[in-house]
Protein backbone atom coordinates (compact mmCIF):
# COMPACT_ATOMS: atom_id res chain seq x y z
CA UNK A 1 0.00 0.00 0.00
CA UNK A 2 1.24 3.67 -0.71
CA UNK A 3 1.30 6.26 1.41
CA UNK A 4 1.20 9.70 1.50
CA UNK A 5 2.23 12.14 4.17
CA UNK A 6 0.28 15.31 5.23
CA UNK A 7 1.13 17.96 7.18
CA UNK A 8 -1.12 20.87 9.25
CA UNK A 9 -0.74 24.02 10.79
CA UNK A 10 -2.45 23.48 14.05
CA UNK A 11 -2.06 25.56 17.24
CA UNK A 12 -3.47 28.74 15.85
CA UNK A 13 -6.20 28.87 17.90
CA UNK A 14 -8.48 27.58 15.45
CA UNK A 15 -11.79 24.76 16.50
CA UNK A 16 -10.74 21.50 14.96
CA UNK A 17 -7.40 20.82 16.06
CA UNK A 18 -8.26 17.66 18.12
CA UNK A 19 -10.60 16.63 15.17
CA UNK A 20 -7.72 16.32 12.76
CA UNK A 21 -4.99 15.04 14.72
CA UNK A 22 -6.30 11.71 14.23
CA UNK A 23 -5.95 11.69 10.48
CA UNK A 24 -2.62 13.39 9.41
CA UNK A 25 0.60 12.41 9.45
CA UNK A 26 2.38 16.03 10.91
CA UNK A 27 1.78 18.77 12.54
CA UNK A 28 3.13 22.31 12.19
CA UNK A 29 2.61 23.92 15.81
CA UNK A 30 2.32 27.99 15.84
CA UNK A 31 5.03 28.92 18.68
CA UNK A 32 4.38 32.63 19.57
CA UNK A 33 5.33 34.26 16.45
CA UNK A 34 2.01 34.91 14.44
CA UNK A 35 0.08 32.62 16.90
CA UNK A 36 0.33 30.41 20.13
CA UNK A 37 0.72 30.87 23.58
CA UNK A 38 2.98 28.00 25.87
CA UNK A 39 -0.40 27.04 26.75
CA UNK A 40 -2.17 26.27 23.44
CA UNK A 41 1.51 24.54 22.46
CA UNK A 42 1.55 22.12 25.15
CA UNK A 43 -1.86 21.16 24.57
CA UNK A 44 -1.11 20.54 20.72
CA UNK A 45 2.31 18.66 21.58
CA UNK A 46 0.19 16.59 23.92
CA UNK A 47 -2.48 15.58 21.57
CA UNK A 48 -0.17 14.77 18.69
CA UNK A 49 1.68 12.71 21.37
CA UNK A 50 -1.48 10.92 21.80
CA UNK A 51 -1.63 9.84 18.28
CA UNK A 52 2.24 9.60 17.07
CA UNK A 53 1.95 12.75 15.02
CA UNK A 54 5.34 13.84 13.88
CA UNK A 55 5.78 17.57 15.67
CA UNK A 56 7.10 20.62 13.94
CA UNK A 57 7.99 23.93 14.84
CA UNK A 58 5.74 26.77 12.97
CA UNK A 59 8.18 29.59 13.37
CA UNK A 60 6.57 33.24 11.84
CA UNK A 61 7.72 37.18 11.78
CA UNK A 62 6.72 37.93 14.81
CA UNK A 63 3.61 39.87 13.59
CA UNK A 64 0.21 38.42 15.97
CA UNK A 65 -1.36 41.51 14.97
CA UNK A 66 -1.48 40.59 11.11
CA UNK A 67 -1.09 36.65 11.99
CA UNK A 68 2.09 36.53 10.08
CA UNK A 69 0.95 37.01 6.51
CA UNK A 70 2.97 40.17 5.95
CA UNK A 71 6.63 40.41 5.66
CA UNK A 72 7.96 42.65 8.22
CA UNK A 73 11.17 45.02 7.91
CA UNK A 74 13.67 44.05 10.53
CA UNK A 75 16.74 42.93 10.64
CA UNK A 76 18.46 39.40 10.05
CA UNK A 77 19.71 39.78 13.94
CA UNK A 78 16.18 40.69 15.20
CA UNK A 79 14.43 37.47 13.15
CA UNK A 80 16.94 34.67 13.70
CA UNK A 81 16.33 35.90 17.72
CA UNK A 82 13.21 35.60 17.00
CA UNK A 83 12.55 32.44 14.95
CA UNK A 84 14.90 31.02 17.22
CA UNK A 85 13.24 31.56 20.55
CA UNK A 86 10.40 30.22 18.94
CA UNK A 87 11.42 26.80 17.81
CA UNK A 88 13.54 26.97 21.60
CA UNK A 89 9.82 27.19 23.41
CA UNK A 90 8.38 24.53 21.56
CA UNK A 91 11.56 21.75 21.80
CA UNK A 92 11.49 22.55 25.44
CA UNK A 93 8.03 21.55 25.94
CA UNK A 94 7.85 18.80 23.42
CA UNK A 95 10.76 17.34 25.13
CA UNK A 96 9.07 17.61 28.90
CA UNK A 97 6.36 15.83 27.02
CA UNK A 98 9.07 13.18 26.06
CA UNK A 99 8.67 13.64 22.26
CA UNK A 100 11.64 15.55 20.19
CA UNK A 101 10.57 17.83 16.56
CA UNK A 102 11.23 16.14 14.16
CA UNK A 103 10.74 19.54 11.77
CA UNK A 104 10.41 23.41 11.47
CA UNK A 105 8.06 24.57 8.46
CA UNK A 106 7.89 28.87 8.26
CA UNK A 107 4.78 30.56 8.35
CA UNK A 108 2.57 32.65 6.08
CA UNK A 109 5.01 35.81 4.68
CA UNK A 110 8.15 34.56 6.58
CA UNK A 111 7.91 30.92 4.02
CA UNK A 112 7.27 33.17 0.90
CA UNK A 113 9.78 35.19 1.34
CA UNK A 114 12.33 32.62 1.92
CA UNK A 115 11.42 30.99 -0.85
CA UNK A 116 12.44 33.77 -3.13
CA UNK A 117 14.80 35.99 -1.19
CA UNK A 118 18.65 34.58 -0.24
CA UNK A 119 18.74 36.69 2.99
CA UNK A 120 16.02 35.63 4.62
CA UNK A 121 16.40 31.89 3.46
CA UNK A 122 20.02 31.90 5.25
CA UNK A 123 18.46 33.39 8.18
CA UNK A 124 15.62 30.61 8.70
CA UNK A 125 18.38 27.98 7.69
CA UNK A 126 21.04 29.16 10.12
CA UNK A 127 18.10 29.24 13.02
CA UNK A 128 17.43 25.43 12.39
CA UNK A 129 20.98 24.82 12.55
CA UNK A 130 21.15 26.15 16.01
CA UNK A 131 19.35 23.19 17.19
CA UNK A 132 19.83 20.42 15.14
CA UNK A 133 21.30 18.59 11.56
CA UNK A 134 18.66 16.11 11.87
CA UNK A 135 15.60 18.88 11.85
CA UNK A 136 14.01 18.86 8.19
CA UNK A 137 12.60 21.61 6.50
CA UNK A 138 9.32 21.93 5.21
CA UNK A 139 9.48 24.13 1.98
CA UNK A 140 8.38 24.78 -1.84
CA UNK A 141 9.93 22.62 -4.59
CA UNK A 142 12.85 24.88 -6.72
CA UNK A 143 12.80 27.26 -3.92
CA UNK A 144 15.67 29.72 -3.09
CA UNK A 145 15.51 28.14 0.77
CA UNK A 146 15.98 24.46 -0.69
CA UNK A 147 18.61 24.94 -3.13
CA UNK A 148 20.43 27.51 -0.04
CA UNK A 149 19.87 24.67 2.19
CA UNK A 150 20.80 21.65 0.53
CA UNK A 151 24.06 19.49 1.73
CA UNK A 152 23.31 20.88 5.31
CA UNK A 153 19.80 20.09 6.36
CA UNK A 154 17.15 17.82 5.53
CA UNK A 155 14.87 19.34 3.36
CA UNK A 156 11.06 17.91 2.44
CA UNK A 157 9.46 19.37 -0.32
CA UNK A 158 5.96 20.96 0.28
CA UNK A 159 2.74 21.21 -1.46
CA UNK A 160 -0.46 22.60 -0.96
CA UNK A 161 -3.47 20.48 -0.57
CA UNK A 162 -6.03 23.26 -0.74
CA UNK A 163 -4.13 26.01 -2.49
CA UNK A 164 -4.47 27.44 -6.55
CA UNK A 165 -0.84 27.84 -7.93
CA UNK A 166 0.41 30.23 -10.30
CA UNK A 167 2.24 29.32 -13.04
CA UNK A 168 5.83 30.00 -11.25
CA UNK A 169 4.40 27.86 -8.95
CA UNK A 170 4.14 30.27 -6.40
CA UNK A 171 0.87 30.74 -4.52
CA UNK A 172 -2.36 32.20 -6.00
CA UNK A 173 -2.39 35.37 -3.74
CA UNK A 174 -5.22 35.25 -0.80
CA UNK A 175 -6.42 38.33 -1.89
CA UNK A 176 -7.92 36.87 -5.14
CA UNK A 177 -11.22 34.82 -4.68
CA UNK A 178 -9.29 31.33 -6.35
CA UNK A 179 -6.48 31.32 -3.72
CA UNK A 180 -8.08 28.49 -1.74
CA UNK A 181 -9.37 25.21 -3.06
CA UNK A 182 -12.60 24.55 -0.72
CA UNK A 183 -14.92 21.76 -2.28
CA UNK A 184 -13.75 18.64 -0.47
CA UNK A 185 -13.98 16.69 -4.34
CA UNK A 186 -11.79 19.29 -5.72
CA UNK A 187 -8.79 18.86 -3.02
CA UNK A 188 -8.91 15.40 -3.57
CA UNK A 189 -8.32 15.85 -7.75
CA UNK A 190 -5.85 18.52 -6.68
CA UNK A 191 -3.95 16.58 -4.44
CA UNK A 192 -4.14 13.43 -6.15
CA UNK A 193 -2.53 14.99 -9.58
CA UNK A 194 0.04 16.01 -7.65
CA UNK A 195 0.96 12.68 -5.48
CA UNK A 196 0.13 10.43 -8.13
CA UNK A 197 0.94 12.50 -11.27
CA UNK A 198 3.57 14.86 -10.30
CA UNK A 199 1.60 17.52 -11.98
CA UNK A 200 -0.24 20.45 -10.58
CA UNK A 201 -2.65 22.45 -12.63
CA UNK A 202 -1.94 26.33 -12.63
CA UNK A 203 -4.55 29.28 -12.14
CA UNK A 204 -4.37 29.45 -15.96
CA UNK A 205 -5.22 25.65 -16.65
CA UNK A 206 -1.60 24.38 -17.67
CA UNK A 207 -0.01 21.63 -16.11
CA UNK A 208 3.14 21.78 -14.70
CA UNK A 209 5.80 19.52 -12.69
CA UNK A 210 5.37 19.34 -9.46
CA UNK A 211 6.95 17.38 -6.87
CA UNK A 212 6.44 16.93 -3.07
CA UNK A 213 7.16 15.07 -0.13
CA UNK A 214 4.30 16.73 2.15
CA UNK A 215 0.89 17.97 1.58
CA UNK A 216 -0.44 20.56 3.02
CA UNK A 217 -4.18 21.12 4.47
CA UNK A 218 -5.04 24.33 6.11
CA UNK A 219 -6.73 24.09 9.82
CA UNK A 220 -8.50 27.02 9.33
CA UNK A 221 -10.53 26.42 5.98
CA UNK A 222 -13.85 26.14 7.84
CA UNK A 223 -14.36 22.22 6.22
CA UNK A 224 -11.25 21.28 6.89
CA UNK A 225 -12.53 17.78 9.29
CA UNK A 226 -14.80 16.59 6.50
CA UNK A 227 -12.05 17.10 3.59
CA UNK A 228 -9.74 15.32 5.48
CA UNK A 229 -11.94 12.43 5.99
CA UNK A 230 -13.27 12.63 2.31
CA UNK A 231 -9.17 12.52 1.32
CA UNK A 232 -8.70 9.45 3.78
CA UNK A 233 -11.75 7.66 2.34
CA UNK A 234 -10.84 8.18 -1.56
CA UNK A 235 -7.13 7.44 -1.18
CA UNK A 236 -8.32 4.45 0.52
CA UNK A 237 -10.17 3.46 -2.47
CA UNK A 238 -6.78 3.57 -4.41
CA UNK A 239 -5.18 1.73 -2.39
CA UNK A 240 -3.35 4.89 -0.58
CA UNK A 241 -2.74 5.64 3.17
CA UNK A 242 -2.08 8.60 5.24
CA UNK A 243 0.70 7.88 6.92
CA UNK A 244 0.57 7.70 10.56
CA UNK A 245 -2.83 7.45 11.15
CA UNK A 246 -4.22 4.93 13.19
Amino acid sequence: MKEIHINCDLGEGGDFDAELMPHISACNIACGGHAGTLETMQQTIKLAAEYDIEIGAHPSYPDKENFGRNPMNISAEELQRSIVAQILSLKQLAEAEGVKLTHVKPHGALYNEAAKDEKTAQVIIDSVLEFDQKLALFCPPNSVISELAEGKIPVVFEAFADRNYELDLSLVSRSKPNALITEKEAVFNHLYSMFSEEKVTSENGKNISLKADTFCLHSDTPNSVEIIKFLEQKFAESNIKIRNTK
